[in-house]
């Protein structure tokens, strides 16, 4: 199968539901280049996870967490908040796009003895560990396997599956361009 690639611009008005960037280039398909599918990483035996909800990324350094415009209706919708109330209290414009506030401290306003929109909480909460900033070198995951207590236990991830948990965080940027 042949994967059609496109540059930003065309990525942007693309209608395909699931793109990734690689090397500069969007991707179409949810077919990964052989590159990336068949090299080799320090994770191919699988990842240990389960997010234990202890707040260690939620309450460390500042940071933007990026809430998408699918993610605020969702997110508002179950605070039964409307919308626009929502993005006032909790949200703040980056670039088109939204990131939730937090206090003096880093803390994000939704951490208060564990997640309080934990079920609906943004991509960018639910792909945490698997970033591909913390998976670009085993020293760099080591860094955050310190600070996260949840890495090294819990469900087993696979190599293929944690590829397109990092691929859906491409495709859930893409797909919320305006």
């Amino acid at each position: 199968m042949l994967i059609k690639r496109l540059y930003p611009h065309q990525a942007q008005r693309s209608s395909s539901a699931a793109l990734f960037k690689h090397s500069g280039l969007y991707f179409a398909n949810d077919e990964w280049p052989m590159t990336i599918r068949h090299r080799s990483y320090f994770f191919d035996q699988g990842i240990l996870f389960e997010c234990r909800q202890c707040g260690a990324c939620c309450t460390g350094d500042p940071g933007i967490v990026h809430v998408y415009h699918d993610e605020v209706e969702s997110i508002a919708r179950y605070l039964s908040e409307g919308v626009l109330s929502f993005i006032e209290k909790y949200l703040y414009t980056i670039n088109r796009e939204y990131g939730i506030k937090e206090h003096a401290d880093g803390q994000c306003y939704f951490y208060q003895d564990g997640c309080t929109i934990y079920p609906v909480r943004p991509g960018q909460c639910r792909t945490f560990p698997f970033w591909f900033e913390n998976l670009r070198s085993s020293k760099k995951w080591r860094q955050v396997s310190k600070a996260c207590p949840g890495i090294g236990s819990g469900k087993l991830y696979y190599k293929e599956q944690i590829l397109k948990i990092i691929n859906s965080t491409f495709v859930d940027h893409v797909n919320n361009i305006p």
